[in-house]
């Protein structure tokens, strides 16, 4: 066997596994740093494929392209990290279902099937309009989901 051929389907198994290892993890966990971290594997066995196809093939593109994954991922990392903190300060927790708090009040489940005549019993929107120039905005205590303190 090939010393070439053996190192390329090693690096593609290793990258194989990075990926289905990364994508189950993605799929199943509800922490969000967990899921990011798992989306990071996902990233870490194609670069692998990469370079192993690149090298395979003898030239350097795939090489480079990973070069260029490598400092896109670091830029998400810390991009992440801000909205890890920004979320679990407002919320206490980083819990993927928290985006479910981000729908509108008025839409069925997910789980519900949607009624064909349900768009008639809704009342019509109220939209919220900006109050004038130089008056402070009224704000209801009851209303707001931050924590009193930071």
């Amino acid at each position: 066997m090939n010393l070439e051929l053996a190192w390329l389907e090693r690096n593609l198994l290793v990258g194989a596994m990075l990926f289905g290892i990364g994508l189950v993890g993605a799929i199943c966990r509800r922490n969000l740093i967990v899921v990011f971290l798992s989306i990071e594997l996902v990233f870490q066995g194609a670069a692998l494929s990469w370079v192993g196809w690149s090298r395979w093939h003898g030239n350097v593109d795939g090489q480079v392209f990973v070069i260029f994954l490598i400092a896109v991922a670091a830029c998400e990392a810390a991009i992440a990290l801000a909205l890890f903190v920004a979320i679990y300060h407002h919320w206490g927790r980083l819990d993927v279902l928290l985006g479910r708090q981000l729908r509108e009040a008025d839409l069925p489940e997910a789980d519900e099937p949607a009624e064909a005549d349900s768009a008639e019993a809704l009342p019509a929107p109220s939209w919220p309009r900006l109050p004038p120039a130089g008056v402070p905005p009224k704000i209801d205590p009851q209303t707001l989901h931050q924590r009193d303190r930071i």
